[in-house]
Parts: C-alpha cells; structure tokens; sequence
C-alpha cells in the first residue's frame, strides 16, 4: 500500500533538500495510511493496544526536492512472537509511476498494552490480521 506526499519547502534544510530527519515523519505518514487502510488502528484500540516502533534501519539513495512528488510504499515484512517488521520504500513519482527509490527502511514494533505501559505477546485475532497483510507484497 503507498501514500503519495507533496515535497515542500519546510521539509528542506539549508541544503535544499529533504532533511534527513524528515524521512521519519514521511515513514510515519505512510505506516498510519497502510494501517488505516487495514482498519487496524481500530482494532488495537479495542483490545487498549498501542503500536510502538523499537527500531528503524535507513538507507538514503538519493535526495528529494522541493515540488517533487514521493511515493510512500509500505508492507508487512515479518512477524515474530513479540515484535514484528515492515518494510517501507521512498519512490520519485513522476507522471504517476515510480522511477527512483529514494529511500528504504525496516522498521520494528512491537505491541504495547496501553495500561501497564508492557510489551505482549503477538497473538489471537492481531496476529491473523498482521499475517494477512503478509502476502499483499510491495
């Protein structure tokens, strides 16, 4: 699943290119989409589950500039027994297909309940919905 994000100028550093830092907030944006679009926020809500990120990997491969068009593709990678991975790719998007990766990332969670502030175990109904998302691919 992918979310498209218009560069803009406050995304840009004394460079004038996409700060590096920025890149986080754009991997946020597309794993909140992919998870909106899986309806999974609302099933974490209703077992009190918050989602929280433990690692993220980065490879730069080249900058974004303002005006450009960035594709945010975004799937599950892996599922463990208390953390799981996505995969998340940055594309150049231009005329409505992809032609540069830009960036990529794996990115680690795990599932935190929202009382006790702990990590649990992925499990039951969660790790159904995590291990459908598996073979959806990029």
């Amino acid at each position: 699943m992918s979310v498209d994000i218009k560069v803009r100028g406050y995304h840009l550093d004394i460079y004038h290119h996409v700060n590096n830092g920025r890149y986080l907030e754009f991997l946020e944006e597309g794993r909140w989409d992919y998870f909106d679009q899986h309806r999974f926020i609302e099933l974490f809500e209703s077992r009190n589950l918050a989602f929280v990120v433990a690692n993220i990997n980065i490879s730069y491969r080249r900058p974004a500039y303002a005006g450009e068009i960035i594709r945010v593709v975004t799937r599950m990678e892996k599922i463990g027994n208390k953390s799981a991975q996505m995969k998340q790719e940055v594309w150049l998007l231009e005329q409505g297909a992809t032609t540069q990766l830009i960036a990529d990332a794996i990115v680690t969670f795990c599932l935190m309940d929202s009382a006790t502030q702990k990590s649990v175990p992925i499990e039951g109904e969660v790790r159904q919905v995590l291990e459908g998302m598996l073979s959806e691919g990029l």
